[in-house]
């Protein structure tokens, strides 16, 4: 079955990550400040991006950081715990999980609800533009410490 690459850059045990978007907002911003992507529902997660690695769409590797709400503009080093597949307007879009603890089975079962959401979402915003593009949540690609 061919698709989209899946590809994740080599990773850094502990990347820097600019967040984006801080848990519980509604915007969703690029790593310029513009707008993504505005929501119906609060993102539980803060969701940024690995300044100097990119994703297969061009764009700054995404990076959901656990616990508590950062500032949006501040910059994390936090571990890699996780990596998991997405796939946005048909081009790999993973996603750099982060955290100072391995990641727990609600948290786990918790990003799954959320990106398949996302995904439902996204393809909604995609087909108000016009098009009809692959965009889902793919499964995990990486777990545990050798994320």
């Amino acid at each position: 079955m061919s698709g989209p690459e899946l590809a994740v850059p080599p990773l850094p045990r502990e990347p820097e990550v600019l967040i984006e978007c801080p848990r519980f907002s509604l915007v969703k911003r690029r790593a310029d400040g513009s707008v993504d992507f505005v929501s119906p529902l609060p993102c539980p997660y803060n969701y940024g991006s690995i300044p100097g690695l990119l994703s297969d769409d061009g764009d700054p590797l995404d990076a959901v950081v656990l616990g508590p709400r950062l500032a949006q503009g501040q910059r994390v080093r936090v571990p890699v715990v996780a990596v998991l597949g997405f796939i946005d307007a048909g081009k790999g879009d993973p996603k750099v999980v982060c955290g100072t603890h391995p990641m727990t089975p609600a948290e786990r079962a918790g990003l799954e609800r959320f990106f398949r959401v996302y995904a439902l979402f996204k393809r909604g915003l995609h087909r108000v533009r016009g098009d009809v593009p692959d965009t889902r949540f793919v499964g995990w690609l990486r777990e545990g410490p050798e994320a």
